[in-house]
């Protein structure tokens, strides 16, 4: 009998280990930190032995093949021990994927996938289609292959599930950006992370889709070295396209198959540049899955977003509270700033993953007041920013920060967490830190 095993037991961990008793294979799991319970009361209910706070190598290296949390970084010791030995590694996206045979749809890019992937899920939800939600987003993706079984999977998948995917294939490849971000994950080469996001469009064939921003200059750059059978279909803000969306005169349009449909932009519920960007790649991905241009105008018009996503919590003494929590990156950020039109205390820091801050020079010149840090090394946002508004503060959690936001900010005004930095220093995760800060504003 084959023996998986599994490293890392959350969403994707315990998914993989569910998928892999449900096909019979002799499965294992090991965390080298402690399991949620309600996931320790699926391996025991599913029978799937476990261990957590280490990881046993007697356990694992007699492994015949091992899925891997996207969180393990390549450099963990037991990856190394494990890729010494020539046993082959994978991602629970790349198991999953070889034992469904549903349609496919899969985004990824640097910013905007889980609006992206949420709008896409809920315009083929709306349109009355069997679809599952997956990947980073959701249930686990291997789970619902295990127990479910949907027509279409709609997944938000990221650079490290990427990295350990080689046979699996998306019917719809959507790539929305490529801007730096994790490069502390890619030995700090770009061109690392770039390889990694292209690797969605992997074993695509003629009968495939990629849709992609053709205002993004490094896909672009990257479009002509690879060899891409599937059909592109290019959008953008910028100009005009055959096939694909674009906009003009107020309007977004989508071209597809010699048939056009349009709608106002002022029409989408979700506002800002970039939620255009995201809105027709969605509207493409409508387009090619036939849904009516009266359903695709009916979601788009009524999506609401998505949690810790420019999520407007509460606007008290006429200021209003933005948790924008899910800026990890500069890019992010940028775009945040970018669709605020109003004075702005900014709220930034967290584990900065090697960013560089000039992009955001001239928003925050323009538009940002104060900024009030919320991480416990704050140094290089003090270098950076000094110069370029009235103050800066430090906090060290979402009670003090936000008390120190509401000290500052004058009717007119909009605190905007949107940090540029992952959330590991004072917080689980992202959503952690959003929701913390949510409940720190609705306290005030």
């Amino acid at each position: 009998m084959k023996r998986i095993v599994i490293l890392g037991g959350g969403e994707s961990g315990v998914g993989a280990a569910v998928l892999a008793k449900v096909k019979q294979f002799d499965v294992f799991l090991s965390d080298s930190g402690a399991l949620k319970e309600s996931y320790k009361e699926t391996l025991l209910q599913y029978g799937i032995p476990f261990e957590e706070g280490h990881h046993s190598e007697e356990l694992i290296l007699n492994a015949d093949e091992v899925v891997k949390s996207p969180g393990i970084p390549e450099t963990a010791p037991m990856v190394v021990a494990l890729r010494e030995r020539g046993i082959n590694i994978i991602s629970e996206i790349e198991f999953a994927g070889r034992y469904d045979t549903a349609k496919k749809i899969c985004i990824t890019g640097s910013n905007g996938k889980t609006t992206t992937t949420s709008l896409i899920y809920y315009l083929l939800k709306n349109a009355g289609l069997d679809v599952g939600l997956g990947g980073n987003i959701g249930k686990s993706y291997a789970m619902q292959v295990a127990l479910e079984k949907h027509d279409i999977y709609v997944l938000e998948i990221s650079s490290f599930q990427l990295d350990g995917m080689y046979d699996f294939k998306a019917d719809i490849a959507v790539l929305l950006n490529i801007t730096p971000d994790h490069l502390d994950r890619y030995d700090h080469k770009m061109q690392n992370y770039i390889n990694a996001k292209f690797r969605i469009t992997r074993n695509m064939s003629k009968d495939d889709c990629f849709i992609f921003c053709s205002d993004d200059a490094i896909t672009m750059g990257e479009l002509d070295k690879i060899v891409l059978q599937a059909k592109k279909l290019p959008f953008t803000q910028e100009g005009k396209v055959e096939e694909g969306a674009y906009t003009e005169n107020g309007n977004m349009v989508v071209a597809y198959e010699g048939k056009k449909f349009q709608m106002p932009i002022d029409e989408i519920n979700i506002k800002g540049r970039h939620n255009v960007y995201n809105s027709m790649a969605a509207a493409i991905a409508g387009k090619v899955m036939h849904i009516t241009d009266h359903s695709i105008r009916n979601s788009l018009m009524s999506f609401q977003g998505v949690e810790h996503r420019m999520e407007k919590v509460l606007s008290i003494g006429g200021v209003l509270y933005i948790n924008d929590s899910k800026a990890t990156n500069v890019n992010s950020t940028w775009y945040a700033l970018e669709s605020v039109h109003a004075p702005i205390i900014l709220i930034l820091g967290g584990k900065d993953k090697g960013n560089d801050y000039e992009p955001i020079y001239d928003l925050v010149r323009e538009k940002v007041r104060a900024i009030v840090c919320l991480g416990v090394d704050n140094k290089k946002i003090h270098e950076c920013f000094e110069d370029k508004v009235e103050a800066i503060y430090d906090t060290l959690s979402a009670e003090e920060c936000v008390r120190q936001c509401a000290e500052i900010a004058e009717p007119g005004d909009t605190v905007l967490l949107s940090p540029c930095c992952a959330s590991f220093d004072l917080f689980k995760n992202y959503e952690d830190r959003g929701r913390q800060f949510k409940e720190a504003v609705r306290r005030l």
